[in-house]
C-alpha cells in the first residue's frame, strides 16, 4: 500500500472510532450506564469479533495491517494522559476522619478478591490449558488474582456522581477505599510486570534495581524541581501543559523500557506533579487533560477490541467467562460490605460501598492490556476477563439500584410495623425514628 493510502485508511478508520465511540457512549450514558461502557462495547463491535464476523472485506478495507501501529500509537498518547491525569488527581486527604476504615475496606477488597483469583489459576490450570495459556509462572498467578481485585475509580467517581452520593458516607467511603485501591494495584501490577520481563535483555534484578532508582528520584527530587521551574517562572498555562505531558511521555518511556509498561511511568509522573499552593488541583492543567484523554480514549478502547475474539470463544471460554464473573461480582461486593460493615457503617451503606467497589472499566481493560503484551494471559483469556469487566461494570448501576429498594422496603417496613405497645398499655409517645439509611448516627453525614 502506498504512503499516500496508509495516510488516507488512517484518517478515514480515526474519523470512524471517534465518531462510533462517542456515539455509543452517548447512547451508554442515556441508558444510566458510564460512557465508557458504551465505548467499549463500541471497540467491540469495530474488531474482529463483529465487524470482522459479519463484514469481513469492511473490516479489511477499514483496519488494514498497515495503519495498526499509528491507532496504537494514538492508543498509547491517550493512555499516557488519561493515567497522568489520575495520578495528579490521587488525594488520600479525602480519608479524612474515616482513615482507618477506608485502609480496611481497600484491603480486604483488595486481597480477598486476590486471594481467590490467584487460588482459582492453581486450582483450574487444566481448564486454563484448554484457554491456550501455558504453564503458569508465579506473574500469571499473581496477574490473576490482580483480574479479580481492581476497581476503576474513574468510572467508581463517575457512577457515584451521577448518582449524587458524593457528599454521603457510602460515596465518599467508596472513592477513599478505591484510591488507596489503585495505589496497592498499580504497585503489585507494576512488580508482577517487572518480574515478567518478556523480550527485555536486562535481567529482572538489574531492572529492579534501575527501576528502585528511578521511583526514589521522581519522588525526591521531580516535585520541588516541577514546582521551581513551571510555578515559580509564572509559565504561561499552554506551555506549562506542553511541558508537563511531555514529562509524563518521558517518565512512561522509562518504565516502558524497564518492561513496567508505559502505564506505571504515566501514573507516577502524575503523583509527583506539584499542585497549587493552596493544594488545589491547577484548573488550566485539568481541563485540557481531561479533554484530550476523553477525545482519544475511543483509540484505546478499539485497540483493545482486536484482540477479543467472541467467535472463537469455546465452550470452555465461555464457562470460564461465567466462573470468573460470578466470582468477581461475589468476591468484591461481599468483602466491600463485610469490612464497611466492621468498619462501623449501617446495613445499606456497607452494602452501596460494596457495590460500588465492584466497578472495573477502564482500569482493568489498562492491566488487561499491561498483561496481554507481557505475555501473562492468552488471546482466549483476554477476551475473559474483558468481557468480565465489561458485565461487572455494567451491574454496577443495576446493583445499585437494588440495594437502594432493599433500603427503602426496610424503611417502610419499620414505619408500618414498628414496635406496638400492649392494649392495656397507655399508648406510649411517639418516638423519633431514622430516616433513610442513617439508623446509625455516626454515618449520617460524610466525613
Amino acid at each position: 500500500m502506498r504512503p499516500d493510502a496508509v495516510v488516507t485508511h488512517f484518517l478515514f478508520a480515526s474519523a470512524l472510532v471517534l465518531a462510533a465511540g462517542h456515539a455509543a457512549g452517548w447512547a451508554a450514558r442515556r441508558l444510566k450506564q458510564p460512557y465508557i461502557v458504551g465505548q467499549l462495547a463500541a471497540g467491540i463491535a469495530l474488531g474482529p469479533s463483529l465487524l470482522g464476523t459479519l463484514a469481513p472485506d469492511a473490516y479489511a478495507l477499514l483496519f488494514p495491517e498497515q495503519i495498526a501501529t499509528a491507532l496504537q500509537g494514538l492508543a498509547q498518547f491517550a493512555l499516557v494522559v488519561f493515567l497522568f491525569a489520575v495520578g495528579y488527581e490521587l488525594d488520600l486527604a479525602i480519608l479524612g476522619a474515616r482513615a482507618r476504615t477506608a485502609v480496611g475496606v481497600a484491603l480486604t477488597a483488595f486481597f480477598v478478591p486476590m486471594a481467590v483469583g490467584s487460588g482459582c489459576a492453581l486450582l483450574f490450570r487444566e481448564q486454563l490449558r484448554a484457554l491456550d495459556m501455558p504453564d503458569l509462572s508465579p506473574g500469571t498467578v499473581v496477574f490473576a488474582g490482580i483480574a479479580l481485585s481492581i476497581t476503576a475509580v474513574p468510572v467508581l467517581t463517575a457512577i457515584v456522581r451521577e448518582n449524587g452520593l458524593a457528599s454521603t458516607v457510602p460515596g465518599v467511603m467508596a472513592v477513599s477505599a478505591a484510591g488507596l485501591l489503585d495505589v496497592i494495584g498499580w504497585t503489585i501490577l507494576a512488580g508482577t510486570l517487572l518480574e515478567s520481563g518478556e523480550g527485555q535483555t536486562l535481567h529482572w534484578g538489574w531492572r529492579a534495581l534501575i527501576a528502585t532508582a528511578f521511583i526514589t528520584l521522581m519522588l525526591v527530587a521531580a516535585r520541588p524541581l516541577l514546582r521551581r521551574l513551571l510555578w515559580r517562572t509564572q509559565m504561561e498555562p499552554v506551555l506549562r501543559l506542553a511541558l508537563l505531558i511531555g514529562f509524563a511521555f518521558g517518565s512512561a518511556s522509562v518504565t516502558q523500557f524497564l518492561g513496567l509498561h508505559a502505564i506505571c511511568g504515566a501514573l507516577l509522573a502524575g503523583v509527583v506533579c506539584p499542585r497549587e499552593k493552596d493544594g488545589t488541583l491547577d484548573p488550566d492543567l485539568l481541563r485540557p487533560l481531561h479533554d484530550v484523554s476523553s477525545l482519544l480514549l475511543p483509540f484505546f478502547f478499539v485497540v483493545s477490541g482486536q484482540a477479543v475474539a467472541l467467535n472463537s470463544m469455546s465452550g470452555t471460554g465461555w464457562a470460564a467467562f461465567a466462573v470468573v464473573t460470578l466470582l468477581a461480582v461475589t468476591t468484591k461486593i461481599g468483602s466491600g460490605t463485610l469490612a464497611a460493615r466492621l468498619g462501623g457503617l449501617d446495613r445499606d451503606d456497607a452494602r452501596t460501598v460494596g457495590v460500588l467497589l465492584s466497578a472495573r472499566g477502564l482500569t482493568e481493560l489498562i492491566a488487561l492490556n499491561a498483561g496481554l503484551q507481557a505475555g501473562l494471559l492468552s488471546g482466549p483469556l483476554y477476551t475473559v476477563l474483558v468481557l468480565m469487566a465489561l458485565t461487572t461494570t455494567l451491574l454496577t448501576q443495576p446493583l445499585l439500584l437494588l440495594v437502594d429498594l432493599a433500603a427503602r422496603r426496610t424503611e417502610l417496613r419499620r414505619t408500618l410495623h414498628g414496635p406496638r405497645a400492649p392494649d392495656t398499655a397507655p399508648p406510649a409517645e411517639p418516638q423519633p425514628r431514622p430516616s433513610g439509611n442513617s439508623a446509625n448516627p455516626t454515618n449520617t453525614a460524610a466525613p
